[in-house]
C-alpha cells in the first residue's frame, strides 16, 4: 500500500507530500489525519527547522473526497478521531499556525480546492505554480467555509475580496492569486519543484531560533481572534448547511453535472 504522505528530509528541511495522486490528493479521513500527524511530528523534531507541504502528481489537493472512497481508518485511531470535535479540518489551521512555530511553506503545485485550499492558506508562506488554480467550491456543494478559511482568506485578501471569492465560487489562477495576496510567489510549472526546494533551503540557512521567534511574534500579532472558537464556528455553520435540503440537492447536482435548483429549505 502506498504511503498516504511521503516524507522527505533534506538537511533541516522536511517536505510533507500528499501522496494520493490517483485521486488528485483528495482528502479522505486517512490522508487528512496523516497530514495533521506529519506536521505534529515535524513540529516536535528539533532537527527540522523548516516544513514544506506539497502534492504529488498535478494537484496540490482537490478538497474533500466526495465519493467517500478510500480507507476511513485513521492514524489517530477510531476512538480519538470521534472524540476530537474540531476534527482534522480544524487541526489544519491550529496545527500549522498555533501549535507549530516553525515556518510552513505551501508548494501549490496544482489545483487546491475546498479543504485543500484551507490547508494551503493555513501555511505561513505560499509558492504557486503558474499552472495551478485555487477555488473554494463550498457554494457548489451547499456548504460554507471550513479549514480556517474564514480567518486566513480575509487576513490575506481583505474582507470584501475574500467574501466575493467565496460567494461567487470563482476559480483564481496564478497571476490573480498573486495580485490578491493569496500567494507570495508564482513560478513556471517546469521549474516549480526546484524553486520550492530552493526556497525551503533558503529559509533553513537562517538560525532556527531566529525564524521560530519571528513566526511566533508575527502570528501573535495577527491572532486577534480566538482561532479555536473560529474553527468551531466554521464547523457549526457547515454542519447546519449540510443538514439542509439545498445541500442534498447541491451534491446530487454536482455528481449529475447540472445546475442545482435551490429551494431555501
Amino acid at each position: 500500500m502506498t504511503e498516504l504522505v511521503a516524507i522527505e528530509d533534506r538537511g533541516h528541511v522536511r517536505i510533507i507530500r500528499l501522496n494520493r495522486a490517483d485521486k488528485k490528493n483528495a482528502l479522505n479521513e486517512a490522508l487528512a489525519w496523516s497530514v495533521v500527524n506529519a506536521v505534529e511530528d515535524a513540529a516536535r523534531d528539533d532537527d527540522v527547522w523548516v516544513i514544506g507541504i506539497t502534492g504529488t502528481g498535478d494537484a496540490f489537493c482537490a478538497g474533500l473526497d466526495l465519493s467517500g472512497s478510500g480507507e476511513r481508518a485513521t492514524p489517530h485511531g477510531p476512538i480519538s478521531d470521534r472524540l476530537d470535535d474540531i476534527h482534522w479540518v480544524g487541526r489544519f489551521l491550529l496545527g500549522l499556525r498555533d501549535d507549530c512555530d516553525k515556518p510552513v511553506v505551501a508548494g501549490i503545485n496544482g489545483v487546491a480546492v475546498g479543504a485543500g485550499l484551507g490547508l494551503a492558506m493555513a501555511c505561513d508562506i505560499k509558492l504557486m505554480s503558474d499552472a495551478a488554480r485555487l477555488m473554494a467550491g463550498y457554494t457548489r456543494i451547499g456548504g460554507s467555509p471550513d479549514g480556517g478559511l474564514t480567518w486566513t482568506l480575509p487576513l490575506a485578501m481583505g474582507y470584501e475580496p475574500a467574501l466575493r471569492f467565496m460567494l461567487e465560487n470563482r476559480t483564481v489562477e496564478a497571476e490573480e492569486a498573486l495580485a490578491l495576496g493569496m500567494v507570495g510567489e508564482i513560478c513556471p510549472a517546469a521549474e516549480f519543484d526546484d524553486r520550492f526546494r530552493a526556497y525551503l533551503d533558503q529559509l533553513a540557512a537562517w538560525s532556527p531560533f531566529s525564524i521560530r521567534m519571528t513566526k511566533r511574534g508575527m502570528h501573535r500579532a495577527v491572532r486577534a481572534v480566538d482561532l479555536e472558537a473560529q474553527v468551531r464556528l466554521e464547523l457549526g455553520n457547515i454542519r447546519r448547511c449540510f443538514e439542509t435540503e439545498d445541500a442534498k440537492e447541491a451534491r446530487k447536482a454536482f455528481f449529475e453535472k447540472r445546475a442545482p435548483q435551490f429551494s431555501g429549505r
